[in-house]
């Protein structure tokens, strides 16, 4: 049977910003109801670019390539953490997040960038809009809606200013392992950007 991993394609944090979020989590995590929500360990957090689901060890390759070629014409741009906030919204929220912003469009443009190359490799371009953010916390299924909802009010008054702004200098291709603990995160390969220049 051919062997696979779950693999995705995101931005690795700088542990700056990662203090930054624990501090938050913490915070969150005493003023929450109890048990509403699974919250994220800050090491674990990341930015994704895009989910590419279980692929066969033996197209890792292929998709190192398309992430080297994907990140050619990019130079380093700046990103800036904060804002705090919930999917789908703070009514029925679902996901917790700190929301990431870059102004100058560089994001975007690095994201699509990665879409075109390693779409032909049948990874499909998601029809979502691009909402960057970092996961803070995921409700729990069972969670009574009076909770959900108090969980709701407390994001929603929570004001959240910038935490950190860093330089993104490459993309990495990460490696997802399901454990009875939580996921565990390996950064398989890294691909730098660089602009025209260094070419």
């Amino acid at each position: 049977m051919t062997e696979t991993w779950r693999l995705f394609i995101a931005l690795e944090l700088p542990s700056e910003v990662k203090d930054g979020l624990e501090a938050i989590r913490a915070r969150l995590v005493r003023q929450a109801p109890p048990r509403t929500v699974r919250w994220v360990q800050p090491d674990s957090i990341h930015l994704t670019l895009k989910f590419l689901g279980d692929v066969p060890v033996a197209r890792r390759d292929e998709l190192q390539a398309a992430l080297q070629a994907a990140v050619v014409n990019h130079a380093p741009f700046p990103v800036t953490a904060g804002g705090l906030g919930c999917f789908p919204n703070a009514r029925r929220p679902r996901v917790v997040w700190v929301g990431i912003r870059e102004d100058a469009g560089a994001l975007e443009a690095l994201r699509d960038s990665v879409e075109q190359h390693v779409a032909p490799l049948g990874f499909p371009t998601e029809n979502r809009p691009f909402t960057p953010h970092l996961t803070l916390g995921r409700v729990n299924r069972d969670a009574s809606r009076s909770d959900v909802q108090k969980l709701g009010g407390l994001i929603s008054a929570t004001a959240l200013g910038d935490l950190h702004t860093w330089p993104v200098t490459a993309i990495s291709l990460m490696r997802s392992e399901l454990k009875p603990t939580g996921a565990v995160y390996t950064a398989l390969y890294h691909a730098a950007l660089r602009s025209r220049s260094d070419v």
